[in-house]
């Protein structure tokens, strides 16, 4: 009985301990849990202070710069108001001056015209009593003695005056045609103008022939790419190193030459840089007409013009009117014009002013409707020139009935230097007409960006908004152009109408 009941206890022994030591160990488990959850919590609460701070610290500080940029632009504001209100102080002071010299001058005007009444009285008075004496001493009086006299000299200065008349008209007539004469002769001779004819291709040299692969490009987009940009054809043929460019409009010609020989040079030949050329040679191009325009003002010795005219004048070195160019034209009148004023004594710095100007419509009489006199008019008109010069560029083509001598000068001037041999000839202008009127269609229509007419006015592109036409509503556009081109214009073959729709995406990276 004793030996079953040790291994008993022992089991119930060891039963009871192990429990124990279990119990033990969970308890010192959970002790360390909420020990470990007791440190997390402390650490997240640390945690979301420093946060807190931190958010507090930032907007504190987006307040105290909203704080500082209102008070700069308060006190912009207040600077601004300051200054208007110094303005104003300082024309209400000049107003009052000049109010106060009026006030004067009407007080001396009122004094003056007392002072004339009363020697006008004064006048009267003396010539009654003269008159009075003079018809005591002749026996007749005033009317009796001037019929007396009428009566006695009539005829003869009635006869005398008809002869004089007679032979000064002879006389004018053969002088005025003889001086006449002898001024044109002697300002065309004084002035030798050379002319030559504009071309609408410029040759561009290149180091090697395989240089027109890298211009063609991959498929052909760096030409298409150059042709889309510029608006001029690049002709790419067989002539050993020479590529061609072939366009209208010589200002789109010379930005295209510049741009063309620049890529050549850096060598680097993709869309990008094509347009990043094309900027750089149109901000050139930009330079060299204010240049022309500096340059013709100083040769025709014409100052003090508005620097837009000064521009617009510089823009007509790349117009021409029949083949001849019009900025060396505009200055050939201004010196025939001056020439010839100096000859009859007329006003000389007038003439050639209005000489130098009288074309300056034609530079922006493809933007303007209407003939170019009205628009150069216009245009003088709203930078300030004198009245004088606006009509003699009004007149210049006898829209306006010419009413002073320079005017008349100025004409005759246009029509002596567009009379040269060899000066002008139709067909150019002819041509150019046509393709600006080309480009006015496609320019109508809504949503048209660019219209570019290439390959001498055989097919004509037309940049559109992609925001604004579809791709269905390009199609649309082409045909409506097209059927314009054939109601309205007159052309050899046909007429290719290409519309481009391109969208861009463009950001940056920073």
């Amino acid at each position: 009985m004793n030996g079953l009941l040790m291994p008993v206890v022992c089991i119930v022994a060891g039963s009871i301990l192990g429990f124990l030591i279990s119990r033990f160990l969970i308890n010192a488990k959970a002790t360390r849990a909420a020990a470990d959850a007791e440190m997390v919590v402390k650490t997240a609460k640390i945690e979301a202070e420093s946060i807190k701070r931190e958010a507090l610290l930032e907007a504190k500080d987006k307040i105290f710069k909203m704080k500082q940029d209102e008070a700069a632009e308060a006190k912009e504001r207040r600077k601004e108001i300051s200054a208007l209100e110094n303005r104003l102080a300082q024309r209400e002071e000049t107003i009052d001056r000049r109010i106060e010299t009026l006030d004067k001058r009407d007080h001396q005007i009122a004094s003056a015209q007392g002072q004339i009444k009363s020697r006008e009285a004064e006048l009267s008075t003396a010539l009654t009593e003269v008159a009075s004496q003079l018809e005591g001493i002749a026996n007749m009086t005033a009317e009796e003695a001037k019929v007396e006299m009428l009566a006695s000299i009539s005829e003869e200065v009635q006869r005398d005056c008809a002869t004089l008349i007679r032979d000064a008209e002879t006389y004018a007539k053969e002088e005025a045609d003889k001086r006449a004469r002898s001024i044109v002769s002697l300002a065309i001779q004084r002035i030798a103008a050379d002319h030559t004819s504009e071309n609408t291709v410029s040759v561009v040299q290149i180091p090697s022939d395989d240089m027109k692969g890298r211009l063609i490009g991959r498929e052909g987009r760096n030409i298409r790419a150059f042709e889309q940009i510029t608006g001029i054809n690049l002709i790419v043929d067989d002539t050993p190193e020479t590529v061609v460019l072939s366009g209208f409009d010589p200002v789109r010609r010379e930005i295209g030459r510049i741009a063309l020989e620049t890529l050549i040079t850096d060598g680097r030949i993709h869309p990008a840089r094509i347009e990043e050329m094309f900027i750089k040679a149109t901000k050139l191009v930009n330079e060299e007409i204010q240049l022309a325009g500096e340059q013709a003002s100083f040769d025709a010795g014409v100052h003090n013009l508005h620097p837009e005219i000064v521009k617009t004048l510089g823009r007509l070195r790349y117009r021409t009117s029949y083949g001849q160019n019009v900025l060396r034209h505009s200055l050939e009148v201004s010196w025939l014009a001056g020439l010839m004023a100096e000859e009859l004594g007329a006003d000389v710095a007038l003439a050639k002013r209005a000489g130098l100007l009288h074309d300056l419509g034609k530079a922006i009489d493809h933007d303007v409707e209407g003939p170019h006199a009205g628009i150069g008019a216009d245009l003088a008109r709203r930078f300030g020139e004198p009245a004088s010069v606006l009509h003699a560029i009004e007149a210049h083509h006898g829209d306006v009935e010419p009413e002073t001598v320079e005017a008349v000068l100025v004409m005759a001037a246009d029509a002596i230097s567009a009379a040269r041999p060899g000066a002008r000839r139709e067909t150019l202008e002819t041509y150019i007409k046509r393709l600006e009127k080309l480009e006015a269609v496609a320019n109508a229509h809504k949503g048209v960006e660019k219209t570019f007419a290439m390959q001498a006015g055989r097919e004509i592109r037309v940049m559109v908004e992609p925001e604004e036409i579809s791709d269905a509503a390009a199609v649309v556009l082409a045909r409506d152009i097209a059927k314009e081109i054939e109601a309205e214009l007159e052309y050899p073959g046909q007429i290719k109408v290409l519309v481009l729709r391109e969208s861009r995406a463009v950001d940056y990276a920073k």
